[in-house]
């Protein structure tokens, strides 16, 4: 294998495995070496058992509007991402910082708003916010925690500082491949695996669930939980099922609950069993038809009122989009200095908000040269990147951010930070991103790594599946972060 490493290029990235070119960073060292003793014929048996694993595990996601036919099955690189335990410790603490700010943040703004009234944030911002729900205002949530589950991307820039790209605090999805992933590399490189001292990720089922059954209504001992799907056409369906199935709680679609007297029931062939807690993979908008879009058939009439009764808990609580629009993430770092009194650990990549007059005017000038996304799109959908877009659609981009400037914000074109991967038959590099899950309950839970996502295709930056991207398994290692001898 080492014929591959001898022609990779490094080239003006931080790259994620080596320190110079030929040269492993200590935490690789052991990887690289067993890649090098490696011949070409096992390396092709070990993508070979990988695919099958994936393929005899159903490891699919859905790509919408795709000519080709829309379940694929999830790309995999046999490569993994590893993170020294010093490292991960200082990414842990600036993520439980961040979702502790963000819950304060969204009880706030649902109660007394101070942060609004203290000019920290423009009131615009929030009040003309997508997924503001202002019918909420004054609502306790159960237990207080508003996002129980929260996916944060990071990148690394070329110095390999690690920043937030934004926050996933609606309905984030990837955990299955997590746990996927590491199943697979259990199989393909058991002896590898057994080398380093790689912190498990199995446990963020039993974690997720302990956090359901925290918010219970009533502090239920056994309370009844299940998993609100929107149905099998949904692109993270394989998500859905997996975490039902390995938390041992049914999944359900809005047909097979019903509201009644404020309270949720589901159809059994046994009759109806009342629900305590419903984790929802399904947006606000479509919750319940009798509040929000009454064309909904995918959620449950009557929903709301059983929760708002407290006879029925959410997870996540509704009206958490707010934290999750790419707006209101400019203003995370303020959040954290008004309610903590800290500056942020995990600084934000820096953004320009389209709405407010001198920034627009930036972001036309530099189209170019910028990133520019849909505040409430995510996949990678509705944006622009500048540096790779021609003119023509640069000009048609500055059109869509004329007409509706609080739907746009701008940042500059990161230099990704790049991880061998194997395409074209080579070693390359390829940029990726890493989601880290963070489960909220009694206390902050993190599943040690988290979801590292590839951009496969040459020179892309956007690394969503739905975009051409892939994913490799992500080692925390424990201790001093050294492969054993």
């Amino acid at each position: 294998m080492g014929d591959f490493f001898s022609d990779y290029q490094v080239g003006d990235f931080f790259d994620e495995m080596f320190a110079s070119p030929g040269v492993a960073r200590p935490h690789y060292t052991k990887l690289f070496e067993r890649f090098k003793e490696m011949d070409r014929e096992e390396f092709e048996r070990k993508r070979a058992l990988a695919a099958s694993t994936f393929l005899s595990q159903g490891v699919t996601f859905t790509v919408y509007n795709d000519d080709q036919g829309t379940e694929r099955i999830f790309p995999f690189d046999l490569l993994p991402r590893i993170i020294p335990a010093e490292e991960w410790e200082a990414i842990e603490r600036g993520l439980v910082q961040r979702i502790t700010a963000l819950n304060l943040f969204l009880h706030d703004i649902y109660h007394e708003q101070n942060i609004l009234r203290d000019g920290v944030i423009p009131k615009s911002i929030v009040w003309e916010a997508a997924h503001f729900r202002p019918e909420f205002m004054h609502f306790d949530v159960p237990r207080n925690v508003y996002i129980h589950i929260c996916g944060t991307d990071l990148i690394r820039d070329k110095e390999g500082a690690y920043l937030v790209l934004e926050d996933n605090a609606r309905c984030p999805s990837g955990v299955s491949y997590v746990i996927e992933n590491r199943q697979t590399m259990k199989r393909t490189f058991p002896s590898l695996l057994s080398q380093y001292r790689v912190r498990p990720v199995e446990d963020y089922s039993q974690e997720l669930l302990n956090v359901l059954r925290y918010i219970a209504p009533h502090s239920k001992h056994e309370p009844a939980i299940v998993l609100l799907t929107p149905g099998v056409h949904n692109s993270a369906y394989f998500e859905h099922s997996f975490l039902a199935r390995s938390m041992g709680i049914e999944i359900v679609e809005g047909r097979d609950l019903v509201a009644q007297g404020g309270k949720v029931f589901m159809r059994t062939t046994k009759g109806h069993k009342q629900v305590d807690v419903i984790y929802r993979r399904i947006n606000d908008d479509f919750l319940d038809p009798q509040v929000f879009r009454k064309d909904s058939g995918l959620g449950v009439p009557g929903l709301v009122e059983a929760y708002r009764d407290g006879n029925v808990s959410l997870a996540n609580s509704i009206g958490t989009g707010i934290a999750d629009d790419k707006a209101v993430y400019h203003f995370v770092p303020k959040m954290i200095r008004y309610y903590l009194s800290e500056d942020a650990l995990l600084p934000n990549v820096p953004t320009y908000l389209a709405s407010v007059k001198e920034d627009l005017a930036y972001i036309l000038e530099h189209i170019s040269e910028l990133v520019v996304k849909a505040v409430n799109e995510s996949g990678g959908y509705g944006m622009l990147v500048g540096p790779q877009a021609t003119t023509a659609e640069c000009e048609k981009f500055k059109e869509k951010v004329r007409k509706n400037p609080r739907n746009y914000v701008a940042q500059p074109a990161i230099a990704l930070s790049r991880a061998p991967s194997f395409c074209d038959d080579s070693m390359q590099g390829r940029h990726v991103d890493l989601r880290p899950f963070i489960l909220y309950g009694d206390k902050v839970t993190i599943v040690p790594g988290g979801l590292t996502r590839v951009a496969l295709r040459e020179g892309s930056l956007v690394v969503n599946s739905s975009q051409g991207g892939g994913s490799k398994d992500t080692w925390v290692l424990e201790g001093n972060g050294r492969a054993a001898s």
